[in-house]
């Protein structure tokens, strides 16, 4: 490993995180810690705490806005959110949800990454989709959008897929999804996001990937982890029905405040110990 690789990761805790960071992290095996925010005093807060990667998602859908699922979310919305979130973050990478359909067209996916980067201050955006994306995501990248991609479970499809359920369990969907994740890398992604797939997936995809995979449900064998902030704190529909993701751990639990809650999250993902087991597919 190159010296400047070392002195990049090693900078990392003080410096503001960017893309060579994040390759730098993933090169020494330093686990990337993720949340999502949507305003300026959480934001404030998870910076402080040690996050590296802000996601400004389209779950505020469902936790800000109080639907039952993230389509209704508009671009403005996460620009609006964007612009309350990004000028906190001193040290966070800041990543943008592009919603339902703001992508369904090269020319709307360059208008809307034009949008989030230029008005919202995002760092990146993400996308939903396997190969039929790829073009959009060598479309953004080659005129400089930095681009993570988003496989597995995709929210915005919960219209066609009826329900949210694990993605990839069959062999040949599990092969699928591999060769997405190397198309869409090929077609330029920065990074990955592996969402409700089995461990032994996840880790195969990580192993065989160029650039940082983060997972939400996804095993401990990725890069990194992320959550939505609302279920880490116990305060979400799901998590006060009592019926939270499978992949959900409170971390308020046993904590006196949400700041000491969100450090106890990056600690955990930093040690290894979230995912646990019973946490994974």
């Amino acid at each position: 490993m190159s010296a400047h690789v070392r002195r990049e990761t090693a900078l990392s805790a003080q410096s503001p995180v960017n893309l060579a960071v994040l390759r730098a992290m993933r090169a020494e095996g330093q686990r990337i810690a993720c949340l999502t925010a949507y305003d300026a005093s959480f934001a404030q807060v998870l910076d402080a705490a040690g996050v590296d990667v802000v996601l400004i998602g389209d779950s505020l859908g469902m936790v800000i806005q109080g639907g039952s699922t993230t389509t209704p979310v508009t671009l403005d919305d996460i620009v609006y959110h964007s612009r309350c979130v990004v000028p906190s973050l001193q040290r966070a990478f800041a990543v943008a949800d592009m919603p339902f359909l703001s992508y369904a067209t090269r020319s709307r996916a360059l208008d809307a990454a034009q949008r989030l980067m230029q008005e919202g201050g995002a760092a990146m955006v993400k996308l939903e989709g396997g190969r039929e994306q790829a073009r959009i995501v060598e479309f953004l990248s080659t005129r400089g959008v930095p681009v993570c991609a988003h496989l597995g479970l995709q929210p915005q499809l919960i219209h066609k897929m009826g329900r949210f359920r694990v993605q990839g369990r069959e062999a040949a969907a599990a092969e699928a999804m591999r060769r997405d994740a190397r198309l869409l890398e090929d077609a330029g992604a920065d990074m990955l996001l592996l969402e409700c797939v089995p461990a032994a997936l996840a880790a195969s995809i990580t192993q065989a990937a160029g650039v940082p995979v983060i997972g939400i449900g996804a095993g401990g064998e990725v890069d990194g982890q992320i959550l939505v902030l609302h279920d880490i704190l116990g305060i979400s529909a799901q998590a006060r029905s009592g019926r939270p993701p499978r992949f959900v751990r409170n971390f308020m639990q046993g904590q006196p405040g949400i700041a000491q809650a969100i450090e106890q999250y990056v600690a955990a993902v930093r040690d290894g110990s979230y995912p646990a087991p019973e946490h994974c597919f």
